[in-house]
């Protein structure tokens, strides 16, 4: 799941998270009672300076569409080389 959602800066994105997979969760057991679901335990934040809003909720739209290209790993993997970003592998994937 990809979200763009705006957080006041005195809310931690662990808070922030927390409280989106709870709801959401509360939501679909309320609504499949029936079916099965759970979140993954791991997740990720990245903050956008407003100016690039508009870009990254158009991103975003096209999520379906443009991962027939590629994967949402192979496109995550590339994000965070691209960015500089180093993360430990025992934590990248579940």
């Amino acid at each position: 799941m990809h979200l763009l959602v705006r957080v006041p800066p005195v809310r931690s994105l662990a808070e922030i998270t927390r409280v989106l997979k709870s709801n959401s969760s509360k939501w679909f057991h309320q609504k499949w009672p029936d079916r099965k679901f759970a979140w993954q335990s791991g997740y990720g934040g990245f903050s956008v300076i407003e100016s690039n809003v508009p870009a990254v909720t158009r991103y975003l739209a096209q999520q379906e569409k443009h991962h027939t290209d590629r994967s949402f790993r192979e496109e995550f993997l590339r994000f965070l080389a691209k960015n500089n970003i180093v993360v430990d592998e025992r934590y990248r994937w579940n």
